[in-house]
């Protein structure tokens, strides 16, 4: 069965490896997510997550610094960096998906991988990238008359 949430938890573990450790994305994916009996769906999520983040970081670092006061990403925690990170490339990168969604998801990350401040803290910078991001405006219907 497909799953979301547990492609966004890989993902979130490859960034955090990708990030400390340095490793190239492809050394990361046949390491870290290859060896795993994933369905093609989340391993498919995951992969997509991993390699649109670290593509598009200069961009969601630099999001991510004009909404985190008073704080470099040097000096967050490296799980709430890439919480962050992962995040804001959904949030940019995948507008099928609901920003109120994608923070929640980040939040439940937050919860799982970080410690209890780190949920607001998480949640007030994506709260702020949010609002900075222009909303998409929906479809307008054709008149087939």
């Amino acid at each position: 069965m497909p799953s979301r949430h547990k492609a966004r938890e890989l993902a979130l573990q490859m960034l955090f490896q990708w990030d400390l450790g340095c490793h190239p994305p492809a050394e990361v994916i046949s390491t870290f997510l290859t060896p795993r009996k994933l369905d093609s769906e989340t391993g498919g999520f995951a992969r997509a997550l991993f390699e649109g983040a670290v593509n598009h970081v200069g961009v969601i670092d630099s999001l991510a610094r004009a909404h985190s006061a008073h704080w470099r990403l040097e000096r967050m925690a490296a799980v709430d960096r890439n919480i962050i990170r992962l995040a804001v490339y959904e949030l940019c990168h995948v507008p099928e998906n609901p920003p109120a969604v994608v923070i929640n998801e980040a939040l439940e990350l937050a919860r799982r991988f970080s410690t209890p401040d780190s949920v607001e803290f998480v949640n007030g910078v994506l709260e702020g990238v949010r609002k900075a991001i222009p909303a998409s405006s929906p479809p307008t219907p054709t008149n087939n008359l």
